[in-house]
């Protein structure tokens, strides 16, 4: 590995005055892969299952270490992990570094292996979380653990937060900690969660990584029909059932127009400039034509959306039902919030309401400043063809709980992928799995970012 400090954006980069970074050791980077698998074996799914025999198992592997931590419930069972590790700069405003325990159900039967099995096979790590995203828990333990070790300190303070209920919005997680124990992020300004930082190739040898730096709202919504229930065989132009149906299907098929937002525009730009073309902001078809499979790739945050998700309605054949419901995956770039309502309004009929499941911001955030320099900096060394971009989060994160703090939240996870994984379609998807080398690269890259950030 380069050890050699750089400069980027104008920044020098040392871990102390006339030193370079301390890399990360063998037995860190071996020790990622085998903390992931352990976390894996935790059903941690939400909400079937809890955090907390989990949670007890961080607090020991970071015990061990020296590394004193405190587990908090926020209702039996789900609990949350938090440590602060103290940096050489204790005048600075602390590096927040997040993930959640949780996971979303896996059904064994659909999977190539025991999806709580932390099975490696054909250098894979496989199991439900392991990208999302016990992986990042584990390098944030065996980072912490090197350093203890070796004695290495961060940059400044790091305050390591391992949550429940992010699957579920965070609201027995991140959202209850920032309003019932908003001390313990005493200090921090900025933070770094899931969403980026993962490879994407260019071609055999360049490989975009985007940083995440905003992401798109969450409107999940319910909405309720309401009929003339009656006899199946009989005439009905009150049918609860058919309104709803029809008005899903409208809502499914809609399509949002394109509204490029910064991070977005940036992220098109460079990956313009790296295919040797130009993004014309003008004709933007034809200019996602010439970018190959970031044109793919970065459909999801081109435009707002909204997707039917679940039905309900009836009990039995022959009964035409008063009342049917739906519910509708919404999502809103920043600065796009009320566009999104106002289509979704214009889609209604007067047989429907819509009532919020979970309703929560849109974020944005510069891509600038000495975290991204580091970040940037950090993924260089270790990977010169490397090229960190901005991104837009298509999802949510409990980064949206953080900046109720008023902290700087980036997604930036770390992870050099083989050119063929298809990534993006594992999340939440049967076979989930984690190349183990991107496990090492991700402790490698972590650990030279803490000492820099």
């Amino acid at each position: 590995m380069n050890t050699t400090p750089e400069t980027t954006s104008g920044t020098t980069f040392s871990a102390t005055p006339g030193t370079a970074p301390v890399p990360a050791s063998k037995e860190a980077q071996d020790e990622a892969i085998t903390l992931c698998a352990e976390l894996i074996r935790f059903d941690t799914s939400n909400p079937t299952s809890n955090e907390r025999a989990s949670a007890e198992w961080v607090v020991a592997r970071l015990a061990e270490a020296g590394i004193a931590s405190e587990l908090i419930e926020s209702a039996p069972g789900r609990a949350s992990v938090i440590a602060r590790i103290p940096g050489r700069d204790r005048d600075r405003g602390a590096l927040l570094l997040h993930g959640h325990l949780d996971v979303v159900p896996a059904d064994a039967r659909e999977w190539q292996v025991p999806p709580f099995s932390g099975e490696i096979r054909d250098g894979y790590l496989w199991g439900r979380g392991a990208i999302d995203m016990k992986d990042t828990l584990a390098v944030m333990l065996a980072t912490a653990r090197h350093f203890a070790r070796t004695g290495t300190k961060p940059s400044r303070d790091v305050v390591l937060a391992f949550l429940a209920d992010e699957e579920a919005g965070g609201k027995l997680g991140a959202h209850w900690l920032v309003e019932h124990r908003p001390e313990l992020f005493a200090g921090v300004t900025e933070a770094i969660g899931e969403g980026g930082g993962f490879s994407f190739a260019i071609d055999d040898t360049r490989r975009l990584y985007p940083i995440e730096n905003a992401q798109r709202g969450m409107a999940w919504m319910e909405l309720t029909a309401t009929g003339r229930a009656g006899h199946g065989s009989s005439p009905n132009d009150e049918n609860a059932v058919t309104d709803l149906a029809h008005t899903v299907t409208r809502i499914g098929r809609e399509t949002f127009p394109i509204r490029l937002i910064e991070p977005v525009r940036a992220l098109l730009h460079e990956a313009a400039r790296l295919y040797g073309t130009h993004f014309d902001e003008n004709d933007i078809e034809n200019s996602l034509a010439r970018l190959g499979p970031v044109a793919d790739f970065i459909q999801v945050v081109l435009r707002n959306s909204a997707n039917p998700t679940m039905f309900s309605a009836g009990y039995q054949t022959n009964v035409i039902p008063g009342k049917a419901t739906a519910r509708i995956d919404a999502r809103f770039l920043p600065g796009h919030e009320q566009e999104l309502l106002d289509t979704i309004d214009r889609l209604l009929p007067p047989t429907i309401t819509r009532q919020w499941i979970n309703h929560d911001i849109a974020m944005e955030t510069t891509f600038a400043g000495p975290l991204v320099d580091a970040m940037r900096h950090a993924i260089q060394t270790e990977d010169p063809h490397g090229h960190p971009v901005p991104y837009c989060n298509p999802g949510g994160t409990d980064a949206k709980a953080f900046t109720h703090l008023n902290i700087r939240c980036y997604g930036f996870k770390a992870l050099k992928l083989p050119h063929d994984l298809d990534y993006g379609r594992l999340f939440h998807a049967t076979d989930e799995r984690v190349p183990l080398e991107s496990l090492r690269f991700s402790t490698r890259v972590m650990t030279h970012l803490w000492q820099l950030a």
